[in-house]
């Protein structure tokens, strides 16, 4: 590992706390209130087909994921879903907002070796304001000299991220459990990115490639970065 790294950026949703799982609980639950119309796992096509073409207009985040619910259920039951069913998406959608914060294994021990010896950094995509809350009820807070919520993870967000930072790519470190968002892109621009795989991964982030690259490592567990710096 490159020992003038400097700065240290973590995602957030499932490498630092609990997310897909409650994700897919949710997704679960919606299939089975829309079965009288389709298949669970028809529904589930769906749901994503109905993703993917808004992400763009909605970007990452419960919010999104609520709208392409309820723009589901009007196109698979052709427009003639009850309300009491969209009530019930949406109340699937609340209770997702409103979801404890489980800390991964390691991550607190982590965060409390690296502080003070490197600049600590959250890079995450998501909705601001659901971010904002899973941050401040993580506990974490204190040890970030920045969060920055992104809209997407392509290159271009991270050059602007490092330029707010006035930080090199050389001197950068991404820490995530995706290789599409948190590790292609740096590596991209010059950076060094270290994955954490998490044994659930939402299907658009998923990402099959043998990844062999001199800035890259493939971690089991997020203290295993203690080790390489």
């Amino acid at each position: 590992m490159n020992n003038h790294i400097t700065t240290i950026a973590f995602d957030a949703d499932d490498t630092l706390w609990i997310n897909e799982p409650y994700f897919q609980e949710a997704e679960k639950e919606f299939c089975v209130l829309l079965e009288d119309y389709l298949p669970q796992h028809s529904v589930s096509q769906e749901l994503f087909t109905t993703e993917m073409q808004n992400l763009h207009l909605y970007g990452y985040g419960v919010k999104g994921f609520m709208l392409c619910m309820i723009e589901t259920i009007s196109r698979v039951s052709n427009n003639t879903a009850s309300l009491e069913l969209v009530n019930k998406t949406i109340q699937l959608g609340q209770e997702l907002l409103q979801k404890p914060i489980e800390l991964l294994a390691g991550v607190m021990e982590t965060l409390e070796s690296l502080k003070g010896k490197y600049r600590l950094v959250v890079a995450t995509k998501g909705d601001l304001l659901d971010q904002e809350r899973k941050l401040k009820n993580s506990g974490l807070q204190d040890y970030f000299h920045h969060i920055e919520i992104m809209s997407d993870k392509k290159e271009h967000e991270y050059k602007k991220l490092l330029k707010h930072l006035d930080c090199q790519p050389e001197n950068f470190l991404m820490l995530g459990n995706s290789i599409k968002s948190d590790v292609l892109p740096v590596l991209e621009i010059g950076g060094f990115a270290a994955h954490i795989p998490y044994h659930v991964t939402w299907s658009h982030e998923q990402h099959d490639v043998n990844l062999e690259h001199q800035n890259f490592m493939e971690l089991k567990s997020v203290d295993e970065i203690l080790k390489h710096l």
